[in-house]
């Protein structure tokens, strides 16, 4: 392998090949970066965890109390997790992934943030499918506490509703699939969402049916491929109290 480029691990899963990269760009004065490739698409870089971040921001923001109880749904290189975790008022949270080797990158101390996540007595990984333990048929996300209840549900898995990772999601951003998902929330509490998408307006009303509001925040952030900013949505849905 190169000085500059390193793959780390690489392991088959139920939806593909998934690969952890290390690589230094010569473009940005040798910044190390970290991605997650599964199969041939980029599932997240270090390069870019704006977006990632202000899930966490704005949904908790958008949180109200204290000693709240959290969800993550997507792992990637942790940087909703911990970004959440800087929230004092954040008591627990279950990060709940369905590839076995990205929770193990963490465990094993493979990815920068991964000794910090698994050092912090209030996060919890979870393996499991995020889809199917939100569906109706699904026991939660606590697999201690059936049909468990949080404050905040922050999810960054699929790409956007209408771009996602297996067919078998689409039910989930439906309006049905979201008012079976929203009992695991608590009167007053909040879903957030990440998209790589500008917001959707189908999307968007189904939201509003299982929501009392909606609010959609796009976020830029320098992409230094194209030379200027890129784009990417945050959802912000809060229950009825």
């Amino acid at each position: 392998m190169s000085a500059n480029f390193e793959e780390i691990d690489y392991q088959e899963t139920p939806l593909g090949p998934v690969s952890l990269r290390r690589q230094r760009l010569k473009m940005l004065d040798d910044r190390e970066i970290h991605e997650v490739k599964l199969g041939n698409e980029y599932l997240m870089s270090s390069l870019f965890t704006k977006v990632e971040e202000e899930l966490a921001h704005l949904g908790l923001a958008a949180t109200p109390g204290d000693s709240l109880d959290v969800v993550v749904g997507g792992l990637g290189l942790g940087y909703t997790a911990w970004t959440a975790l800087q929230d004092p008022r954040v008591q627990s949270l279950i990060v709940v992934d369905y590839l076995q080797p990205v929770i193990d990158w963490h465990e094993r101390g493979l990815v920068p943030l991964g000794p910090k996540l698994t050092g912090d007595p209030r996060c919890r990984f979870v393996h499991g499918d995020y889809f199917a333990l939100a569906s109706a048929d699904g026991d939660g996300f606590d697999p201690d506490v059936p049909q468990r209840q949080f404050d905040a549900v922050l999810l960054d898995i699929d790409h956007s509703p209408d771009h996602l990772l297996h067919p078998r999601h689409a039910h989930y951003y439906s309006a049905e699939g979201l008012h079976e998902f929203s009992r695991l929330i608590r009167p007053g509490g909040v879903f957030g969402l990440w998209s790589d998408d500008p917001p959707e307006d189908i999307f968007l009303e189904n939201l509003n049916s299982a929501f009392a509001s909606v609010d959609t925040a796009v976020v830029a952030f320098p992409n230094p491929f194209l030379h200027r900013d890129s784009h990417s949505t945050v959802y912000v849905c809060k229950l009825a109290d």
